[in-house]
């Protein structure tokens, strides 16, 4: 009898044991579905939820739609196909290729034109479609350096300047294989660009007053620095055509245009057209980032401009987003010595760092680079508060030519310098006091000698000087993309560094605890460069209204004579 009771326990036992192992197994598979489900959900909508607006190629292309995910305001949209009666349509499922044709209604809404692609794949219209396209008006001005709107888009889109660049084409192929593109400094919707077209104007050889356009869908490649804003810099790419109907092959203007039969808002030259390119390249410029919130500090600004031209720079280039009047009056001054260019950059409606990254930076350095591009052997790219201090050499020219003498720098595109912080809340070096002039003693790279002992890598914070003709995207620090067979080299940092005058990145003072040294080495321009600044200093001070600069500290007894005797070299 315990024995059978001991057998039924048992067998029991077993089948409880049986239940809950079959539950935990039917709990298993549960889980399983629940995330199969869940992930089908999440790639549906990774790769379905812009079917309804199409799909363009490589995320960059304009010819397929939009590719944003978020909800946009119901009252400024409409469809992407919408008014279509008097314009052209795409294909909403993909861009225009060899399998997707251009749709033109004709004049009153009548039958439809199909236009196949030429044999590259890219969509040019034939003259006798080009005819109907409203004419280019002769008294629309012509452009260099402005951000013009293109009207007709959903979202803001803006264009500044035009270049020929027959280096490689729009999707890199070298330049033999291609026409050339002509690239149109832009701003516009990072993700899913719309779609627009490029108005090629090409002008009448036989003397007439005759304007023949050309007109070409464009390409948009999105300059890579962006923070994933709403809104950045890019590349509006216009293929060149192979045949032209004029012996020039190089367009005069273009204008970008989001609907054909739109009349064209913006009519913007065409630079670096083979007859403005020049073998008498000077040796370097330097290019500097938009000057804003009213920027007014001018000895910085006169020493920023005469320490260039000590290193070896012939022209500066800036580009004005607002700028008080002492500054503005002091550019004046060196503008009028043809020692720099100052370019407008007003008007690019897009709010800095909310929707677009400090003022269209990134549209402004590939502007200069580009503008730079036939003038100069070489360009640096920095900002006002900072220098590439040579160690041992004098000048940029003379530590580039010195590298080349040891190293084959023939591939060489860009030079990479890391960076220095010298932090502005550490005290002022005490050779201050020797100054002969308030001038001298308000010298930043002269005040400001303790730098952070530990320099940034490259690409952190990093500053570089490229062989514009070897770059086709530039960014803050470091060049995004060379030519085929071009890449950076990176310059030991006893050969030179980066000097950069700053308070704290991340605010507050616990940035002067850390570990740091004194650097002297821009002592060596300290004669040439107080007595350049002070004669600058007594032209500007009544022509622009210049305010009265601290005196000379005190000199104390225990400061020697010498500073560079304590200089690291």
């Amino acid at each position: 009898m315990g024995s059978s009771r001991r057998s039924g326990g048992s067998g029991g036992s077993r089948a409880n044991a049986g239940v809950l192992k079959e539950r935990a197994n039917m709990s298993f598979m549960l889980v399983v579905m629940f995330f199969a489900v869940f992930g089908l959900i999440v790639l549906t909508e990774i790769f379905l939820i812009d079917e309804r607006r199409g799909v363009s190629i490589g995320g960059t292309g304009v010819l397929g739609g939009h590719r944003s995910g978020h909800r946009l305001p119901a009252a400024p949209d409409r469809p992407d196909y919408g008014e279509i009666g008097a314009e052209d349509y795409i294909g909403l499922k993909g861009s225009f290729d060899e399998h997707v044709g251009l749709l033109v209604r004709g004049e009153n809404g009548g039958q439809k034109t199909v236009i196949h692609p030429d044999p590259r794949g890219l969509p040019s219209l034939p003259p006798n479609l080009e005819a109907r396209l409203p004419q280019l008006n002769q008294n629309l001005k012509v452009t260099h350096a402005e951000w013009l709107p293109v009207t007709n888009t959903r979202f803001k889109f803006f264009v500044y300047s035009a270049y020929f660049d027959n280096r490689v084409s729009g999707a890199g192929t070298p330049a033999g294989k291609s026409q050339g593109v002509v690239r149109v400094i832009s701003a516009t919707k990072t993700r899913g660009p719309e779609r627009v077209w490029c108005r090629l104007w090409y002008r009448q050889q036989n003397g007439a007053n005759v304007t023949i356009s050309v007109t070409v869908a464009a390409k948009i490649k999105v300059i890579r620095e962006n923070w994933n804003l709403k809104y950045s810099a890019c590349f509006v790419i216009c293929p060149l055509p192979k045949e032209s109907l004029t012996t020039d092959k190089v367009p005069e203007a273009v204008s970008v245009v989001a609907k054909l039969r739109a009349v064209p808002t913006n009519r913007i030259l065409v630079q670096n057209r083979f007859e403005s390119r020049t073998n008498d390249k000077k040796a370097l410029a330097v290019c500097v980032k938009p000057l804003h919130y009213y920027y007014n500090t001018v000895l910085q600004l006169v020493e920023f401009i005469e320490l260039h031209r000590l290193l070896g720079a012939t022209h500066v280039t800036l580009y004005n987003d607002t700028v008080g009047a002492a500054a503005g009056c002091a550019l004046k001054y060196y503008e009028n010595k043809d020692l720099v260019t100052v370019l407008p950059w007003h008007h690019l409606d897009m709010i800095s760092q909310r929707e677009i990254r400090t003022e269209g930076l990134f549209a402004a350095l590939n502007d200069c680079l580009y503008r730079s591009m036939y003038k100069y052997e070489y360009v640096a790219l920095v900002d006002l508060d900072e220098y590439i201090i040579p160690r041992h050499n004098d000048t940029i020219i003379d530590l580039l030519r010195w590298m080349g003498n040891r190293i084959n720098i023939k591939s060489t595109g860009a030079f990479s310098f890391q960076n220095a912080f010298f932090y502005l809340q550490w005290a002022d070096d005490p050779f201050v006091v020797t100054s002969r002039t308030p001038t001298e003693a308000g010298l930043i790279t002269l005040k400001k000698t303790r730098r952070r002992t530990k320099l940034h890598p490259h690409k952190q914070r990093s500053k570089y000087i490229c062989k514009p003709q070897d770059v086709v995207e530039a960014g803050n620090h470091f060049v995004w993309e060379f030519i085929p067979g071009h890449g950076t080299l990176n310059v030991p940092s006893d050969a030179a560094i980066l000097h950069h005058y700053r308070v704290c990145e991340f605010g507050g003072d616990d940035c002067i605890k850390t570990q740091s040294t004194i650097d002297r080495t821009a002592y060596k321009y300290r004669d040439r460069l107080a007595t350049n600044v002070d004669k600058t200093w007594i032209e500007l001070r009544a022509e622009c209204s210049l305010p009265e600069l601290d005196p000379v500290p005190a000199l104390t007894p225990r400061i020697k004579a010498n500073p560079l005797g304590k200089s690291i070299r």
